[in-house]
């Protein structure tokens, strides 16, 4: 195989970037994959543009190249995922943590730094916790508030990337369960949570995009009801695990903040608003108890 070097892969890089084919690639995936592979700091690209890559590292790159082509995700391929302050393993029983999701952990830590919180020990649920990146990052950014947060999942292959993911990022104050949302948590855990948060399943089943997600587990992303039959059995049984003046967090669709505010209303909760993420969209709507 003849050498090829990094200036060269650049160029290659720049070529499937430029292309109008639907193979085109963000340029990111493609310098991160080549990082990635090369196992070098992202400034090598520019101080060492002699590097020639190995053979296997040749090889490894174009066939990271391919799998993209044909749908597969960057972080799929280096089965990890920057989130909030940490670092996520991700795999194929898991959804990769989208910057979006940010705006839920944001909008908790708002409300938790309030001083409406008296508890001794502060409680949160977090329902379909899937990589955990929701559950961890919180319990990360809390765990010297005395906070104990509980994540559950009904896929116990999600429930082992999240259980790893809390080991390497050292963070304790955590506990997993496996459930169908709220249905294996015990009667005493009623009444016991300040915070319930949830990005759960919010695409509609009939929506044509889903075709093009290849990778990612389907049932991690649509739902029944035009996407908002688990939204739907979340707020209603809240109420039950939710202590008074808890907190209630839910991701959902661009276009789905008026149903899921008036979902909120109807099972009794007040201050009920919705917030944009990062592109102007509803995203994430909240209220209390």
């Amino acid at each position: 195989m003849t050498s090829v070097t990094i200036r060269q892969t650049k160029q290659q890089i720049q070529q499937l970037t430029n292309t109008e084919s639907a193979s085109k690639l963000p340029s990111f995936w493609l310098t991160d994959w080549l990082l990635y592979v090369i196992d070098k700091p992202a400034l090598f690209l520019i101080t060492d543009e002699s590097y020639e890559l190995t053979e296997d590292e040749q090889k490894q790159f174009n066939a990271g190249v391919t799998k993209m082509q044909q749908g597969m995700p960057l972080a799929y391929l280096t089965g990890q995922q920057a989130f909030w302050s940490l670092n996520f393993m991700v795999n194929e029983h898991t959804l990769i943590p989208r910057p979006d999701t940010e705006i839920l952990i944001e909008q908790v830590l708002d409300w938790i730094n309030t001083p409406s919180i008296y508890a001794s020990t502060k409680r949160l649920l977090d329902l379909g916790t899937g990589s955990g990146c929701i559950a961890i990052s919180l319990a990360h950014e809390l765990k010297n508030d005395n906070w104990q947060v509980v994540a559950v999942d009904l896929s116990p292959a999600a429930l082992k990337v999240a259980q790893h993911n809390a080991l390497i990022n050292e963070v304790a104050n955590i506990k997993f369960i496996q459930s169908s949302w709220y249905d294996a948590l015990r009667t005493h855990e009623k009444v016991s949570f300040d915070v319930i948060v949830s990005n759960p399943p919010y695409i509609d089943e009939e929506d044509e995009h889903l075709a093009q997600l290849k990778a990612e587990p389907i049932s991690a992303l649509s739902a029944l009801n035009h996407g908002l039959a688990d939204i739907e059995h979340i707020i209603q049984q809240a109420p039950s695990y939710l202590r008074i003046g808890g907190l209630l967090a839910i991701e959902h669709g661009f276009d789905q903040g008026f149903a899921v505010r008036q979902l909120f209303a109807d099972n009794g909760f007040e201050s009920v608003t919705t917030v944009q993420d990062y592109g102007g969209n509803d995203r994430v709507t909240l209220g209390h108890i």
